[in-house]
């Protein structure tokens, strides 16, 4: 796991007591999944790709994605970024978000993905190889193909990530919607400074495309340790 003294203890005093509660609740449901599967001789990345044939870069996995039909949430895990084993991305389609949820302006030029099927990428976790978080990062548009969205409009879909039920893995799927409700503080703040660095690149590169600029990936990214924020939120809650 990351070494905790390059972790930055986050100050959770000022957010409200039910939201802390809920943090806490996604703490416990987190160390919960990594004790069954560690009892288990499991671990995360090992289960979503359990009976997946050959690990292959870039690939989804498992294959066809994980998809809930009544939250419509959507993740997928696949590797191709150094210093890490691989990353999930994690989704919500069209008929998951609020009726009156807006993209961006630019969305009405695109053949970007819209109604029922629009897709918002929500947050990537990397992991390693043991099957534990090391970080969240969010991805410019050309890499999920999602339709964008604002910070605001997809810190309102976030409490909508529902993975309920057992494909691949019961405790995979408890695990990441537990982790968005865990880490909402920082996966909001990601959003905005996702935003400000796309607005950064556009102002620098006046006339590209920044959406769609390959040399332009990962937008927002912070190291993250479980321990660190499940204490932090206690310390809170103590307050």
């Amino acid at each position: 796991m990351n070494d905790a003294a390059t972790i930055e203890t986050p100050d959770f005093t000022t957010l409200p007591r039910g939201r802390l509660e809920t943090m806490r609740r996604a703490g416990a449901e987190v160390l919960e999944c990594h004790r069954v599967l560690r009892k288990g001789g499991l671990n995360l990345v090992g289960e979503v790709l359990r009976e997946q044939g050959t690990f292959y870069r870039n690939n989804h996995y498992p294959k066809g994605d994980v998809y809930d039909r009544d939250s419509h949430s959507q993740y997928y895990y696949h590797a191709h970024r150094e210093n890490e084993h691989g990353h999930f991305h994690t989704f919500l389609r069209g008929k998951g978000m609020p009726e009156d949820a807006a993209p961006a302006p630019e969305a009405a030029e695109r053949d970007w993905p819209a109604g029922e099927k629009a897709l918002a990428h929500l947050v990537a976790i990397s992991m390693d190889k043991k099957g534990q978080p090391l970080r969240l990062f969010m991805t410019n548009r050309w890499v999920t193909g999602e339709t964008w969205f604002p910070a605001p409009e997809i810190t309102r879909m976030l409490e909508r990530f529902e993975i309920d039920h057992a494909y691949p893995s019961w405790p995979v799927n408890r695990w990441i919607t537990a982790m968005l409700r865990l880490y909402r503080p920082q996966i909001e703040t990601l959003l905005l400074e996702r935003d400000a660095a796309l607005e950064a690149r556009r102002a620098a590169h006046p006339g590209r495309d920044v959406f769609e600029d390959r040399d332009f990936e990962v937008l927002a990214e912070r190291p993250i340790e479980l321990t660190v924020q499940i204490d932090a939120v206690a310390t809170a809650l103590g307050r």
